[in-house]
């Protein structure tokens, strides 16, 4: 077994979305390559309504499926296909875009006033880039939960852990997706197919990511091993991006930690990328929004 090193430690940045969200983005609009299939991920977790009650008003989507994960508070849905509905603290609402799909999206908070939660994208393969679009919401009691004998908790919403099966099914990239938490003090190695791209993003707590030569010997940059570091520690709204290997080894600080584990199959294809629209050709993706000016971006 070879634990995978982190390739790099990333905080979080500041960024506004929609029409006035104030969210964080621990990737995204930049480089994709070692997050391939994965396309963006940002942090909505906020306290101040004002920042996130705009929300995000009707909007085209094609070439991705976006995944929301809620914490607390409601996002409301509504769609061209005409779904509707609101996803609550631990619901998932997964939307593959495919051949083109508008929608809207608009957070409510909970009695505190608290809106936490994120949404990552994942791209589709060139061959299902314009497949029909779908709509998966799932509650949070359908999403299974397994608790190790040291207290490790993991929420499977999509793939195979620990013997468990998210709900979420039919994506292309097969991704897996987990929420953990690691109690104050454990070290834990967790299961990541080697062949896969895979990052952490932590919530709560705080941690140290480790790799085979012990706790000592992890790069938080793409340099070389005789410029290794000791681990940087991995706190809230940190990004850790893992190099190659079939584990994940983390000690949790002393409040413990909790994060995002996500990992898929690189695509390995072209991204011409512009806004919410993501292509493998500049040619699609002007022909994308000439449909939009046209009236005939929805195929279905």
């Amino acid at each position: 077994m070879s634990i995978r090193p982190v390739k790099r430690l990333i905080k979080s940045k500041p960024t506004l979305e929609g029409a006035g969200v104030h969210l964080r983005r621990a990737f995204g609009f930049g480089t994709t390559h070692e997050f391939d299939p994965f396309l963006l991920l940002d942090d909505f977790r906020n306290d101040v309504p004002e920042d996130y009650l705009a929300g995000f008003p009707w909007h085209p989507h094609r070439g991705i499926e976006t995944i929301t994960y809620v914490l607390a508070g409601t996002v409301e849905h509504g769609d061209s296909m005409g779904n509707q509905g609101a996803i609550a603290a631990g619901d998932v609402q997964w939307m593959t875009a495919g051949s083109g799909i508008i929608h809207q999206e608009m957070p409510k908070g909970d009695e505190t006033g608290r809106m936490h939660g994120f949404q990552l994208w994942a791209n589709l393969p060139a061959d299902k880039k314009m497949t029909d679009p779908r709509y998966q919401e799932i509650k949070t009691r359908d999403i299974p939960e397994v608790t190790d004998d040291d207290g490790t908790h993991v929420r499977i919403v999509c793939g195979n852990f620990w013997g468990k099966t998210g709900p979420v099914d039919g994506i292309a990239t097969d991704p897996t997706y987990l929420d953990v938490s690691v109690p104050p003090g454990k070290r834990k190695t967790l299961p990541v197919e080697v062949t896969r791209h895979a990052f952490a993003y932590v919530f709560a707590g705080d941690g140290k990511f480790c790799n085979a030569s012990g706790p000592l010997a992890v790069p938080t940059e793409s340099v070389g091993w005789i410029d290794t570091k000791p681990p940087a520690d991995a706190e809230n709204r940190s990004l850790v991006v893992f190099d190659r290997g079939d584990e994940v080894a983390v000690q949790a600080g002393e409040d413990g930690i909790r994060f995002l584990l996500v990992s898929g199959k690189p695509l390995e294809e072209p991204v011409a990328w512009y806004g919410p629209i993501v292509m493998n050709t500049q040619e699609q993706l002007r022909q994308a929004f000439q449909e939009l000016e046209k009236g005939t971006f929805l195929k279905k």
